[in-house]
Order: structure tokens, then sequence, then C-alpha cells
């Protein structure tokens, strides 16, 4: 019979690269894994070990993040390249009601599309006038 090891512990530094390239604010990635921020904090500054759970929790994000980013670029294609993203989480929100991700993560998706489809411009939502 076939034994995995477990996955090793996640450290400090890769969990704080995971959450900055996901685009996540320390506090709304708290909010997501049920912890303090203050918790999270001493992750980040190797005050205690990132709990082992946390990992899996971490690369389910960073998976569901890269099929957000290969559906855009499948989408683009075929398209003129051009894509809108949010200055506010109210902004997103408002346009994506369903998302439980903040602006910042749907701004750092669309910087990791423009890395795949040359000439990709990128503008914000303009708030329609009153």
């Amino acid at each position: 019979m076939t034994e995995y090891a477990d996955p090793p512990q996640m450290t400090d530094a890769e969990f704080r690269v995971a959450r900055e390239s996901l685009g996540l604010s320390g506090e709304w990635l708290a909010g997501y894994l049920h912890v303090e921020a203050a918790t999270l904090d001493g992750w980040e500054q190797g005050l205690d070990r990132v709990p082992g759970g946390v990992r899996a929790q971490v690369k389910a994000l960073e998976r569901q993040t890269t099929r957000f980013v290969d559906a855009y670029v499948e989408k683009l294609l075929d398209q003129a390249p051009l894509l809108v993203t949010y200055r506010s989480d109210e902004d997103y929100h408002a346009a994506i009601p369903d998302s439980p991700f903040p602006a910042s993560w749907h701004r750092a998706v669309i910087g990791r599309v423009a890395q795949e489809i040359p000439d990709l411009a990128i503008v914000f939502l303009d708030k329609p006038s009153t």
C-alpha cells in the first residue's frame, strides 16, 4: 500500500507571499480562515506556526484564483483585449454581488490575466453619472 507524507508545514514567508499574491488583505484572509487578525499577523511574523490545515485552505484559494484567471484568459482570446476592474469593494460587490472576495483580489486576478494577454487594456468601472 502506498503511503503519502503530510505536506510540509507552511512557513511564515510562504503564507505571506501567498496572501499577497492573491491580493488579499490580512483582515480579509483572517475572516475567511475564521481567525483573529492578530493570529494571522503572528503567523506572518513567525511568532506562531501556521497550522497544518491552513496550507490546504490557502492552496484551495490559489486553485480557485487560477481557474478564474484561466477563464478570463480563455474568454479574452476571442475578444478585444479590454478588462474592467474596480476601485473599491463597494464598486466590485455592486457589479458582482455573489463574489466573496474583495476588489483587491479582483485586481490581482486582472494583473495575472495581463501577464497572459499581450496589449491588454485595463480600466476601472466608472460610476454612472447622476
